[in-house]
């Protein structure tokens, strides 16, 4: 059995940096809805808090031959403008 790191940061309401030995992501979300940015692309999650029962899909960076990584897609940068407006609607400018 190996180690393992894991450490998270709140940055603001629901904006939380996570660290960990494989590398940094970022969580954008509240409990329920929760979209991660991350080395192997997106993942976003939703489930019915208290509960353990949630949903998950990654929509990972697919690799191309000889190791080049592509860039994000577009449809990340939307998605991801789109999700933190909802956030600053709904928290921060309450």
């Amino acid at each position: 059995m190996g180690f393992r790191f894991r450490k998270r940061f709140k940055i603001a309401p629901g904006i939380r940096v996570n660290l960990s030995k494989s590398g940094a992501s970022l969580s954008v979300g509240k409990p329920g809805s929760t979209v991660n940015f991350g080395k192997r692309g997106e993942r976003v999650t939703t489930g019915i808090p208290g509960t353990g029962l949630s949903y998950s899909k990654q929509f990972s960076a697919d690799r191309r031959p000889g190791g080049a990584k592509p860039g994000p897609s577009l449809m990340s940068y939307v998605i991801a403008a789109a999700f933190i407006f909802w956030v600053v609607v709904h928290f921060i400018i309450r």
